[in-house]
């Protein structure tokens, strides 16, 4: 097999396992803050195993990048948090897709971070999310449970996409798997203090998942993606990645028999594409 193909199997794979997480929303019987702690910090513990396998250095190359990245963790481990909060409110096809709004969030906030402008077509594109998003909510009260979680999906975006641009203006020169090390180390320390189960109340069911979740669908996925980027450009990567809401709707239908409306699913369409569109146009033109 060629190496192109097997990257960009890998790639599919890595995107597949990242929809998958959103599944541990339901399947973990703990709160979003608790799930985010250990599934963190069984990554960070599977991530050094990965790395030591690979003869890979672990320390940073200079001292203010552990200051950096503890800031990354911190911003991720809060986005973490309100992913699987979303989901636990809104369900996880509406969940997930309220967090792809996190693309267009990117191209709105970019402009902060670098010397870039706003282009007609990105508001154009931003004020069809905003419709796609009030198509999925069931009313506009912020007593409603799954208004709330939607809201909670798109600041989890808003986190994400924060994180990304930080990382790439300050973090840049490492890899994904040694990122994500640091990152993950850094969440399960700092939202440990507030975790409500101890490690001894934890439920054998709740392990074994969190172990999946940690292991399988958390230092893996990121370990694959950054390898299929070897050899597949930033224009695939980022595409194949917009698969991830349709991944993880499938396999709630699949496995939670978790169904969504249409106007869900119409509203999701117009995000998603948004995201698509976005991703598109910001690596053709990178």
């Amino acid at each position: 097999m060629q190496q192109h193909q097997s990257a960009l199997i890998n790639l599919h794979l890595a995107v597949f396992l990242f929809g998958g997480t959103a599944l541990f929303s339901k399947l973990i019987a703990l709160p979003a803050l608790d799930i985010t702690v250990y599934r963190t910090a069984i990554a960070f513990i599977a991530l050094t195993i990965i790395l030591k396998m690979q003869n890979k250095h672990l320390k940073l190359d200079q001292n203010k990048d552990y200051f950096i990245v503890i800031g990354l963790g911190v911003i991720i481990g809060i986005h973490w948090v309100t992913y699987f909060a979303a989901m636990q409110m809104a369900g996880i096809a509406t969940g997930i897709i309220a967090f792809f709004t996190y693309p267009v969030i990117t191209v709105l906030l970019e402009p902060l971070f670098s010397k870039t402008r706003l282009k007609l077509a990105d508001l154009l594109i931003a004020t069809m999310v905003i419709f796609g998003i009030y198509l999925m909510m069931p009313n506009t009260d912020l007593g409603d449970q799954v208004t709330f979680g939607i809201l909670t999906g798109v600041l989890s975006g808003a986190f994400f996409a924060m994180r990304n641009l930080l990382q790439k203006k300050y973090f840049s020169q490492y890899g994904g798997p040694h990122t994500m090390l640091y990152q993950t180390l850094t969440a399960a320390v700092v939202l440990s203090m507030f975790v409500d189960t101890t490690p001894t109340g934890l439920p054998l069911q709740d392990i074994y998942y969190l172990l999946l979740a940690g292991v399988v669908f958390t230092a893996i996925p990121h370990s694959l993606f950054a390898s299929s980027l070897r050899y597949l450009s930033a224009t695939t990567a980022g595409l194949i990645s917009c698969l991830q809401p349709l991944y993880g709707i499938v396999l709630a239908y699949m496995l939670l028999s978790e169904t969504t409306s249409m106007t869900t699913l119409i509203g999701g369409i117009l995000v998603v594409s948004a995201a698509f569109y976005e991703t598109w146009s910001i690596t053709r033109n990178k």
